[in-house]
Formats: C-alpha cells, sequence, structure tokens
C-alpha cells in the first residue's frame, strides 16, 4: 500500500504505466476502487492510497466501492449480511 502524499505524481503515473498501481482507496473510509472511479477522483490526495491488487487491499481491511466495483461491492455487502 502506497500512501498518495509520500509520491509524487510523476511516480504515480510512472508506477500505473508499469502496472504496479491498479486500485486506489480511501483510508479514512476503507473503501477501494478502480483508478477510473468518478468518486475516487474527488478524494483528498491526503485520503488516496495505492494497491497493487483487490487482494492487498482486502487483507488490509478495504472494501469494495458501490459505484465503480458494483458486482463485488454486492459480494461484499451479502457476506456481511448473512
Amino acid at each position: 500500500m502506497l500512501q498518495h502524499i509520500t509520491i509524487s505524481d510523476l511516480q504515480v503515473r510512472t508506477l500505473i504505466r508499469h502496472k504496479e498501481i491498479q486500485y486506489a482507496g480511501n483510508q479514512n473510509l476503507k473503501i477501494y476502487g478502480t483508478l477510473h472511479c468518478k468518486s475516487g477522483k474527488r478524494m483528498l490526495r491526503k485520503n488516496r492510497v495505492f494497491f497493487l491488487s483487490e487482494e492487498e487491499a482486502k487483507a488490509k481491511g478495504y472494501r469494495p466501492c458501490g459505484h465503480c466495483m458494483k458486482d463485488a461491492y454486492k459480494i461484499w455487502k451479502n457476506g456481511l449480511v448473512q
């Protein structure tokens, strides 16, 4: 997990290009989603973290975004209800 506040925008773009970053999350809300999510693009830089994989985000206790990852969110939500 990388915090956006600790790396430059150039480093972020490079890591995305090399597929070392594939998901972004909000460290306050513990939500992760795709890099193209409209909700994710609005979050503050100080709250944004990056993940290599969904597994990494889940291991850190983050849940899927209900906007950009609807199917994964439904599975997560149904798992909590049962």
